[in-house]
């Protein structure tokens, strides 16, 4: 790791790099059953008991295992959700227009999927904001600036709408720093694709609340960011 890059623990590792693009995973909270948290607990630890491959690298190994964790989460996401607050249309789009409403503005935005128990969005912090919110607010790195103010207009609004209060989206999102163009296209791929993956609908422009939709209509190319107002 360079001195250019930090990593934070929780419950969950973060990788902060600066002006890297983040692949960010936002679950409603109690969207994973009590079966699904025990299967994904108990599959961390099987891994974590594997010894790494002869001929992968330490980093090489925690990609991988970072990889069967997601796929296993995701199983549990889209196929038995607990909580599927975000397929009434209104609330999805209330994450919708708050992904837009800084673009180009704080962030480049590259990809999102609103499901309906989960958010998945890809974005870039614009260099000019990192040096401003870095002075702002020093105990948060920019990705948790940008995630933490989405998530509570978000929850505030949607619970606002349901009639509810409490808890809205799981405390800690899963996030991944994008290393190259090429994994950047594979993830925004995935994302795009990810309401077929489950069954939901045939191709990824006929989802609404995603930005394959929005390229098709705008006939934006895969990677570009996604203009600041529009929505859908």
């Amino acid at each position: 790791m360079t001195d250019q890059e930090r990593m934070r623990r929780r419950h969950l590792p973060h990788w902060e790099v600066p002006h890297a693009a983040y692949f960010v995973t936002s679950c409603l909270e109690g969207g994973i059953p009590a079966r699904g948290l025990l299967d994904i607990a108990r599959y961390r630890a099987d891994l974590g008991a594997r010894l790494r491959p002869a001929g992968k690298s330490q980093p090489d190994w925690a990609e991988e295992c970072w990889k069967r964790l997601f796929a296993r989460r995701e199983d549990w996401l889209d196929d038995q959700p607990a909580v599927r607050h975000l397929r009434d249309p209104r609330l999805a789009q209330i994450v919708v227009d708050a992904m837009y409403h800084f673009a180009r503005e704080r962030y480049d935005l590259l990809a999102f999927v609103v499901m309906p128990s989960h958010l998945h969005w890809v974005f870039q912090p614009m260099e000019a904001w990192v040096d401003q919110a870095l002075t702002r607010d020093p105990e948060r790195s920019p990705r948790e600036q940008i995630i933490h103010s989405l998530n509570r207009y978000t929850a505030a609004k949607c619970n606002k709408l349901l009639g509810r209060q409490g808890t809205f989206w799981q405390h800690e999102p899963y996030d991944h720093w994008i290393r190259d163009v090429d994994e950047l296209e594979r993830i925004i791929l995935y994302v795009e694709g990810n309401p077929v993956k489950a069954g939901l609908i045939a191709a990824p422009e006929l989802w609404p609340f995603s930005s394959a939709a929005h390229r098709y209509r705008t006939k934006t190319e895969l990677g570009l960011p996604l203009l600041r107002g529009a929505s859908f």
